[in-house]
């Protein structure tokens, strides 16, 4: 018998958005902005990303109050608005996204604790996975004992990290210099709109990997007290991390030139906050880091796991997936999770820059999800009963959701694409699996055809990573 689901308020859905995009992210915006655009490009680069995601946010909210029917909100906004083949590949690579931010996350972790344990380095040598990998575990063995305590749990770590982030902001702000600001206001020495269009192109990666998780609350539809709530926890949660996105990155050019701030070691908050207040900062950005990585890590490995068990309640996912313990916890989802989390962190032992690679990795990932739930938005939105009125709003908002996901993957370019191809294409035994398991036709002849394009693209993928012209 199935354990009734925990229903969470609106404070516990808005924290647990906040606690998916508050990890790692913002700890290395100095260095990873810094190294791409100066002031003005950031400025244009937060604009941008911000209200494309309020776009994102907005359509997430209509989404939850116009098909409450539909929980696990990316898998099913997306099979709902294209067919089965389109919503599994949704949820699965918003699935291995999850994963592969998870990795990231752990990674991430130990190079910071690498600063005074050199045995770590930067997070990919033995010694760093070994604990990696207990820590995984550890992390499995709690969220197995009941979402709503682990959900409990990352409300008050939100709250916590929170403290040596905004200690950051207030301390940078306090000793602001606007010559040093000035001279890194253009980032580069012609002055150009070209120029600046460029460098808030090469931003773009990076503000979808601290933004992820702002779909937080959907996935979590089904727990919701009411859902009306899961709207509001995701439009309260973007202004609330933008604002601190913003200002961590824009108060950094106040600090160092930026060829400098580039250079920084990452976690970059940490040895930029050294060169305000002395050593003293660098350690209690450091406690920071690691409190915010295992609040966002429990966050998205709730949320990782909860993709792959709604479907399977609808047959869309193998029946596996279902299964759960007696604590009401999605055990085989769980577990399946970890053990991706797992073998990515033993792959990253082998690449040359584990943190980009993870990084960019985890954001390539996602944006097909994101761009196929805006596009569900617009279907809905164009899609209405004769003599109907055309809804304005909704399909505003739709069509620059959607212009913005695709902007993404411009910005994010072609050799992403096929990064997430090679994650797909065997993801797609798990489909033909559960099909056959519901005695459903396996693929329609337009899925034939997407089916074959993705094959190709992890085919070109692996070539491209054999040949070195995709980095890992």
């Amino acid at each position: 018998m199935t354990t009734e689901s925990p229903r969470m308020s609106l404070p516990t859905l808005t924290a647990l958005v906040v606690g998916s995009m508050i990890g790692a992210g913002v700890f290395t915006l100095p260095a990873r902005f810094g190294g791409s655009a100066g002031a003005l490009a950031a400025i244009v680069a937060w604009v941008i990303a911000g209200a494309g995601m309020l776009t994102l946010a907005l359509v997430f909210q209509h989404l939850a109050m116009r098909k409450p029917d539909l929980n696990s909100g990316v898998f099913a906004y997306a099979k709902a608005g294209f067919g089965d083949y389109v919503g599994f590949n949704s949820a699965f690579g918003y699935w291995a996204s999850a994963c592969a931010g998870n990795a990231f996350f752990w990674v991430f972790m130990m190079s910071t604790i690498g600063e005074v344990w050199p045995s770590l380095g930067q997070g990919d040598t033995i010694v760093a996975a070994s604990l990696s990998t207990v820590g995984i575990w550890v992390f499995a063995g709690l969220i197995a004992r009941g979402v709503k305590d682990a959900a409990v749990i990352n409300r008050i770590v939100t709250v916590a990290k929170m403290i040596p982030i905004l200690a950051f902001i207030m301390i940078a702000a306090f000793t602001f210099d606007p010559g040093t600001f000035t001279g890194n206001f253009w980032g580069a020495d012609t002055f150009s709109m070209s120029a600046v269009a460029e460098q808030v192109k090469d931003t773009m990666v990076i503000t979808v990997f601290v933004f992820m998780g702002i779909e937080g609350a959907s996935v979590y539809s089904r727990y919701a007290r009411r859902r009306e709530d899961v709207g509001w926890a995701t439009i309260l949660g973007l202004v609330s991390v933008l604002c601190v996105f913003a200002s961590v990155t824009l108060l950094s050019y106040g600090v160092l030139p930026r060829k400098e701030i580039a250079d920084l070691r990452q976690p970059s908050m940490a040895p930029l906050l050294d060169e305000i207040v002395g050593e003293w900062g660098s350690a209690f950005i450091s406690v920071g880091v690691v409190v915010a990585v295992l609040g966002a890590y429990l966050a998205w490995t709730l949320m990782a796991a909860e993709v792959l068990f709604v479907p399977a309640q609808n047959d869309d996912m193998p029946r596996f997936m279902r299964r759960e313990n007696g604590a009401g916890a999605p055990i085989a989802a769980l577990l399946m999770t970890t053990a991706m989390v797992q073998a990515l962190i033993v792959v990253v032992l082998f690449s040359r820059d584990a943190l980009d690679f993870l990084l960019d990795l985890c954001a390539s990932l996602s944006l097909i999800p994101y761009f196929l739930a805006a596009a569900f938005a617009l279907k809905l939105a164009v899609d209405r009963k004769p003599g109907a009125a055309l809804e304005k709003k909704p399909l505003i908002v739709a069509v620059l959701a959607t212009i913005y996901t695709v902007f993404l993957v411009y910005a994010a370019g072609p050799e992403f694409l096929l990064l997430s191809c090679i994650f797909y294409a065997p993801g797609t035994l798990l489909y033909v699996r559960s099909r056959r398991e519901s005695g459903d036709r396996v693929f329609r002849p337009l899925e034939l055809v997407l089916c074959v394009l993705i094959v190709v693209g992890a085919v070109l993928g692996v070539v491209g990573l054999a040949t070195g012209s995709i980095t890992m």
